[in-house]
């Protein structure tokens, strides 16, 4: 009987991920790094990383990436840490945008006050 919003095969997630559910402490990837290939696919490369070195072609941030596989965050890392491991990809963090000066954000709130 098939559960509604389950995978009804779990055992396929645990051979893509040769039986790992976590990816390691030093895994540098959250939903929003930036994933870029650094190779093309090859001959007898498992499907999933092949997918995934032609999605990141262009950056890719790892929830498109997720989504576009069709597979949980939690496994598209696990995925992601083997090819970062082999130099097929690299990643990096999207620049954190500059905090603001707090005047300017005061001189704001008191002009919206004065609307």
């Amino acid at each position: 009987m098939s559960r509604p919003g389950r995978d009804d095969a779990p055992d396929r997630l645990y051979t893509l991920t040769q039986g790992r559910s976590r990816s390691g402490p030093d895994n540098p990837f959250d939903l929003v790094t930036l994933v870029v290939a650094e190779c093309d696919p090859v001959p007898g490369m498992q499907s999933e990383h092949a997918a995934i070195l032609r999605l990141t072609g262009r950056p890719a941030a790892v929830v498109e990436i997720a989504a576009e596989l069709e597979l949980p965050v939690s496994i598209t890392r696990i995925l992601l840490s083997d090819l970062l491991a082999a130099g097929r990809v690299s990643a990096r963090h999207p620049r954190k945008a500059a905090v603001p000066d707090p005047d300017i954000l005061e001189q704001v709130l008191v002009g919206l006050r004065n609307l």
